[in-house]
């Protein structure tokens, strides 16, 4: 769970910074959003979240 918080927070900064820097519109950035927030509801859901938990688990266990 506090993971998944930190990534939505992370992009949602990084949308709000494409946003204002004028990289990309707030047409294309609402239609992104869109897109993800259906694409949650999808059976590729659970995919995408155990793709997403091991990245996670993998920079995790990296030791300098």
């Amino acid at each position: 769970m506090a993971i998944s918080l930190s990534v939505v927070l992370l992009l949602a900064i990084v949308l709000v910074v494409l946003i204002r820097g004028g990289s990309i519109k707030p047409g294309p950035a609402i239609v992104a959003v869109l897109f993800g927030f259906f694409l949650a509801s999808t059976g590729m859901a659970d995919d995408i979240q155990r793709f997403l938990d091991s990245i996670a688990e993998t920079i995790n266990s990296i030791q300098f």
